[in-house]
């Protein structure tokens, strides 16, 4: 069997998460961090369709894993994800804001009026 890689930077954002979920007492981060502790193949992959379908206008979506290309976006949304695929991040972008899961918890510590997806 071989040993499981560790991701660093992926690591060293739960740590974050924690970190912050405990001072802010937000159980989103919490949440957050426990999905990211999966292995990668139990990660959510989430299409901009589903963003498109699943969110209104202005609203802040965060998902712990990638966010992939397929589909079209019709209103302003802002997406915080793990990873982004070049043309999802492209497309969101042009409607809205596609940021890291760090610029996120550094922007909203307190987690207010953010949606899980995915």
């Amino acid at each position: 069997m071989k040993p499981v890689k560790k991701n660093s930077s992926t690591a060293a954002l739960v740590q974050g998460l924690k970190r912050l979920a405990i001072e802010q007492d937000v159980k989103l981060w919490k949440r957050i961090a426990t999905d990211l502790e999966k292995p990668t193949r139990q990660r959510r992959v989430v299409n901009i369709y589903k963003i498109d379908q699943h969110t209104n206008p202005d609203e802040v979506v965060i998902v712990p894993g990638k966010v992939l290309g397929v589909g079209e976006l019709s209103h302003k949304v802002t997406v915080a994800a793990l990873r982004f695929s070049d043309d999802a991040k492209d497309k969101i972008n042009a409607q809205g804001t596609a940021m890291t899961i760090d610029e996120l918890m550094q922007k909203n510590p307190k987690g207010s009026k953010v949606r899980i997806l995915g």
